[in-house]
């Protein structure tokens, strides 16, 4: 579904990513893994177009995305929560779905079938996204990106600031979603727990590079969490 090769890119002439290549098949769950610094957040902006490339390619789903813009990527199927969430705090919980409809050009259906999903927001519709816990916002935040459809989904540190509870209804909702709708995801997340919970591979980045794979199951070796624990 998603090919990268080579990304090179970073803020103005600042580098960040330092030649960055993966692939991503449909239906596949990937994490991806490193110290604070190390071009994660920066490779998922540039992956949506919110950063431009300066060399290497990226493919969605045979298409060169490359010089595409975030809008016409988001059109093609691929989804971003960023960092912090973004919802717009002074609109209520069903104007936040209503813009991610309105975005794609979707029908008030869409918004009925994500709400099947995400049973905590059903009773939260009147109610500003800045008056939400920050879990609940999280939620929002998921839930307005599937009012477009995605079928790649970008996640960047989803569970920042989240209590315990909603980290684990993210997950069940997440694997939820694979198996229904074979929702494509690629996560950056410092929680263990939670990384292992929803990935089948693990990338590790460093430097602006992707330097190796993890298996979920490696995340019981005690000297692997010592090494990824307090990655601030």
């Amino acid at each position: 579904m998603l090919r990268v090769q080579g990304l090179h890119g970073g803020y103005g002439r600042i580098p960040i990513l330092a030649g960055v290549s993966l692939a991503v098949e449909a239906g596949e769950s990937v994490g991806i893994l490193g110290h604070n610094g190390m071009g994660k957040t920066t490779l998922m902006r540039t992956l949506m177009g919110y950063l431009p490339a300066t060399a290497g390619t990226v493919s969605f789903e045979g298409s060169d995305i490359t010089k595409a813009p975030t809008a016409d990527r988001a059109r093609a199927g691929m989804g971003f929560v960023p960092q912090g969430r973004e919802i717009f705090p002074n609109l209520s919980v069903m104007e936040n779905l209503r813009m991610g409809m309105a975005a794609a050009r979707e029908d008030r259906t869409v918004i009925d079938e994500v709400l099947t999903e995400f049973p905590r927001l059903q009773r939260l519709l009147d109610r500003r996204g800045g008056a939400l816990s920050g879990g609940e916002q999280q939620l929002l935040a998921l839930a307005r990106c599937l009012c477009m459809r995605p079928k790649l989904l970008l996640l960047d540190e989803p569970t920042e600031g989240i209590q315990p509870s909603i980290i684990e209804e993210i997950v069940e909702t997440l694997d939820r979603l694979r198996a229904r709708r074979g929702l494509t995801l690629i996560l950056v997340e410092q929680n263990l727990d939670f990384i292992a919970a929803l990935s089948q591979r693990i990338l590790t980045i460093q430097k602006g590079r992707i330097t190796g794979s993890l298996a979920p199951e490696q995340f019981r070796d005690p000297e692997l969490i010592a090494e990824f624990v307090g990655m601030a």
